[in-house]
């Protein structure tokens, strides 16, 4: 089994004074949620996910050699250019920063090089749809694409098992965004491979009925997030219910195993519902305690419920830390469901705005 010493790399074989890299790396939708955790990014629980094709982030990594003199003048720390879609972004540079901090033990060349990282996302940044798991995941991907030409002899497996790794230390999920199409990060016991230090491919036997799943966005508060992820993880510690949720998310991993094998998509309506509304049950019953759902929020969800007990068609929905809601369906009910959307809840959107997407295969080179 890997440790995070394993991916501290031993001295460099090649040099390379600059360059540059581009990659995309998706946002991802968690079917078991993370939700809580320990010291350097470590999950207090298990999750799985599907990763999604249309909802990405698009980063181009410039690199070149600082040289002897500008060690010389005392600038010899981090040294970075951001941009977002073009123009600089001044409140990205401080999470950089601390992501460049916490990665630079196991990518020390950091300080050798100036960067100009220049990113953008598919989807609009005030949408109520988390960038950093797309944001982080892409990054990891171009700094990887640089240790692989100062180490030509690395692996395939290491590569991607480090780049999410890495994304990790940036941002939880962001190690589920690295590989497609349903990951899962953390440990479970019945999972081979699975660990807490980075996201795995899903090992089993995954059902035609979840290939090219689709989960349309509905976009119902595109404000900033009431709470931010780091703030809710820190709020399962001493939560009176946490270690009932870490057990439950385990159980739910559990069922989902034969679930993806089954394609039995009841049950796997149960799991996945089950599980949105325990993470928000879980902020209701912190210290201090926050209603992240809006009134359309749960307009959406009973309008789903009634649809499919009146249909049987197996659309469902979840949830991540906020209002916004994914609808998740089989494609060959794709028409109905879009119909129904476009009919029935569109309606509960701000500006009427969603996003189609689907399960997709994880980060690209470009």
């Amino acid at each position: 089994m890997l440790t995070a010493a394993d991916f501290i790399p031993n001295p460099y074989t090649s040099t390379i004074e600059n360059g540059n890299f581009e990659w995309s790396a998706p946002s991802n939708i968690a079917l078991v949620k993370y939700w809580g955790k320990k010291e350097n990014q470590i999950p207090a629980n298990p999750s799985v996910s599907f990763t999604l094709n249309n909802c990405k982030t698009i980063t181009k990594l410039a690199f070149s050699k600082k040289d002897a003199s500008t060690s010389l003048s005392g600038t010899n720390g981090f040294s970075f250019d951001l941009l977002f879609e073009g123009k600089p972004k001044e409140d990205f540079k401080p999470k950089i920063q601390k992501f460049l901090e916490r990665v630079e033990v196991y990518l020390p060349f950091l300080k050798d090089y100036h960067f100009t990282i220049d990113t953008q996302n598919t989807f609009p940044h005030s949408s109520g749809i988390a960038s950093s798991a797309s944001g982080m995941a892409a990054l990891a991907m171009n700094f990887m694409s640089l240790e692989k030409l100062l180490n030509p002899e690395m692996t395939y497996d290491y590569f991607y098992q480090k780049a999410s790794f890495l994304a990790r230390l940036g941002s939880g999920s962001a190690c589920r965004s690295v590989k497609g199409n349903v990951v899962v990060w953390g440990n479970q016991s019945n999972i081979e491979g699975s660990t807490d230090l980075f996201g795995v491919e899903f090992p089993y036997t995954i059902h035609e009925n979840f290939k090219n799943y689709q989960d349309t966005i509905l976009l119902v508060d595109k404000g900033e997030k009431q709470v931010s992820s780091t703030v809710g993880h820190d709020l399962m510690h001493n939560h009176p219910y946490a270690e009932r949720r870490f057990a439950q998310a385990h159980e739910n991993l559990d069922k989902l195993i034969a679930i993806f094998e089954s394609g039995d998509l009841e049950e796997f309506i149960k799991v996945v519902e089950s599980e949105a509304l325990t993470l928000h049950a879980m902020m209701m019953t912190s210290m201090p305690y926050f209603i992240l759902m809006k009134p359309n929020t749960l307009q959406i969800i009973n309008a789903i419920w009634k649809f499919r007990n009146e249909t049987e068609i197996p659309v469902c929905f979840t949830l991540d830390a906020g209002a916004n809601v994914h609808v998740l369906y089989p494609e060959n009910v794709s028409e109905k469901v879009l119909q129904f959307i476009q009919d029935e809840l569109v309606v509960f959107c701000q500006n009427s705005q969603y996003i189609c997407d689907k399960i997709g295969e994880g980060a690209i080179a470009l």
